[in-house]
């Protein structure tokens, strides 16, 4: 049995109590903290962080043609210039297949004793990730040390657990005993074997490339497939990272490191297409849009099974408040996290056109909108504020999108970069007001730090409103505000329908976009924003079989 498994096998313990409880619970401090981590924890990550910039990043062993990719750009305006082993899909493709021939029989211990070895080396690096993470998508210090470090991390461990408890399951050997009335009864001695699909490929997104990308990849690991990490040719360096440290253990737990694979490319020479049509690929995890998402799924192999999270729109339903202006605060922060760039992030608001009943009195539709406007200026006056909360924008397009999107609405708040960081790329939210019977544009993804105050006839339109276009468009998550039972009832069985995760009457630390390992369901597979939910049983369920060999024992 692996002495990984050992050394973590408390850990895996109490995550499989936690997954059925769904209590809060992680092994990886959330908090910076150097009593935490070590005293010169911050330095080293960042010194380890600069080590990589300017220069190739050494796998070892990996395969190559013997050229280098790269062309990954900081959002802060920090030179990267970082470049990555090239290899073919045809390289990366073998080199997988030979490594899972002792990878695939290995024991189940052995594997997850792997994964999570990797998980606590990972954690150890998070202050390293924090940099990575945060000059490749541009999100702030803090939220990339904390979204690319621990919270991704118990995304890993949530998939491993929830793999060991899928394998496990069955037992590995069970004696078969019929009986034969006077005759000796039929015995077979049963042996259960857990056999993996093959080849995983994990395609990374631009934003979260942790945070989406170690599920799936752990997921394969654990069960036993190879996996191929294809990262977003912009957010290269988390991945590359992630993949080096696996391969370090793998190495050590006596396997051939090519089990974990990095397929880096540049914009305008992808490898994806031609890794996801290959027939020896298997699985294929994927986060990013609807058009490419929808694309894999109907060109990856007839016997591939892909696992998707796009895209969809996020919506929130205004109907009343006993906390006007913590509803309001609590929105404009979740407006303005990370500068809307997360898929769980709020684009529509919605609001009855005659206002709301609140614990200021009546509200009308202009000051419920201009309450959520006040507090985003409150929240963001203070530049360093703005800048720990928005972070930077990780693309030109975003950029492009705010600047078109003036013209979509009219302007409650105009969205404008971040003072004092002249070298980043930044804007702040933009708020637009809409009337749902004269206006389109909002029932359209509008990525990035884009919102609308969706003027209804009512509560009730409101619900229906955002949640047919949930069902038809997709979305990762959803708000209610209400006083009543019955208005939050009728939310929550018609989200339900439409298969959103519904969050009620939040107004204190507790946020929309957030979602929390071990308890909640980060997208459910339910709509047209991802058919897969991280992570259920699902998830993992169908990424191994069993087979079983039957001998006559004697009775």
């Amino acid at each position: 049995m692996s002495g990984f498994f050992e050394t973590h096998k408390a850990t895996l313990d109490k995550a499989l109590e936690v997954a059925l409880s769904r209590d809060y619970w992680s092994p990886y401090p959330e908090v910076a903290s150097g009593k935490i981590y070590g005293e010169t924890a911050k330095d080293d990550g960042l010194a380890a962080f600069k080590s990589n910039l300017g220069k190739a990043f050494a796998l070892e062993g990996h395969p190559t043609d013997g050229s280098t990719v790269g062309a990954e750009s900081s959002p802060y305006g920090l030179e990267l210039n970082i470049k990555y082993p090239k290899a073919s899909p045809a390289q990366l493709l073998e080199a997988s297949n030979k490594a899972a021939a002792k990878w695939r029989k290995a024991s189940i211990e052995d594997r997850v004793g792997v994964c999570l070895e990797i998980l606590d080396r990972l954690n150890r690096r998070s202050f390293e990730m924090a940099n990575a993470v945060s000059h490749t998508t541009g999100q702030a210090f803090m939220m990339a040390f904390q979204a690319g470090g621990p919270h991704a991390q118990d995304r890993g461990l949530e998939a491993v657990t929830y793999a060991y408890a899928e394998m496990t399951r069955t037992p590995s050997s069970a004696v078969w005993t019929k009986p034969q009335g006077k005759h000796d009864p039929l015995v077979l001695e049963k042996r259960f074997r857990v056999v993996p699909r093959g080849i995983a490929l994990v395609i990374g997104c631009a934003t979260f490339p942790t945070w989406n990308g170690y599920p799936g990849l752990f997921a394969s690991l654990a069960t036993g497939n190879t996996v191929i990490v294809k990262p977003h040719p912009g957010a290269i360096l988390p991945l590359a990272l992630t993949v080096k440290i696996g391969r370090e253990v793998l190495s050590e737990a006596g396997f051939d490191p090519n089990v974990l694979l990095l397929a880096a490319d540049e914009p305008g020479s992808e490898i994806t297409k031609e890794l996801v049509t290959d027939p020896a690929v298997r699985i294929v995890d994927f986060t990013g849009s609807n058009a490419f998402g929808s694309w894999v799924r109907e060109n990856a192999g007839g016997d591939t099974q892909v696992y998707t999270e796009e895209a969809g729109v996020n919506s929130i339903v205004v109907a009343s408040t006993d906390n006007f202006r913590g509803m309001c605060s609590n929105i404009a922060f979740s407006l303005s996290l990370y500068s809307g760039q997360m898929c769980t992030a709020p684009q529509n608001i919605y609001v009855p056109k005659d206002g709301i009943e609140t614990d200021e009195g009546h509200k009308s539709f202009d000051e419920v909108a201009d309450g959520i406007k006040i507090a985003a200026d409150k929240l963001l006056g203070d530049p360093a504020r703005a800048g720990g909360v928005c972070g930077a924008i990780a693309s030109d397009a975003t950029a492009d999108r705010v600047k078109a999107a003036t013209g979509l609405g009219e302007v409650l708040r105009s969205s404008t970069a971040i003072e004092g960081m002249d070298d980043a790329r930044t804007a702040t939210p933009l708020i637009l007001k809409v009337s749902e019977s004269s206006s389109d544009a909002h029932h359209q993804e509008q990525f990035g730090p884009i919102s609308f105050v969706v003027a209804v006839e009512n509560a009730d339109e409101a619900i229906e409103r955002a949640s047919s276009l949930a069902a038809e468009k997709g979305a990762i998550t959803a708000a209610v505000y209400a006083t009543s039972d019955e208005v939050l009832d009728r939310a929550a069985d018609a989200f339900a329908d439409a298969g959103v995760s519904l969050s009620c009457n939040l107004t204190g630390g507790i946020f929309v976009n957030q979602s929390a390992a071990f308890s909640d369901y980060h997208v459910t597979g339910a709509n047209p924003a991802g058919n897969a939910a991280l992570t259920d049983a699902a998830f993992v369920a169908n990424r191994f079989r069993i087979a079983a060999t039957r001998r006559h024992k004697a009775a």
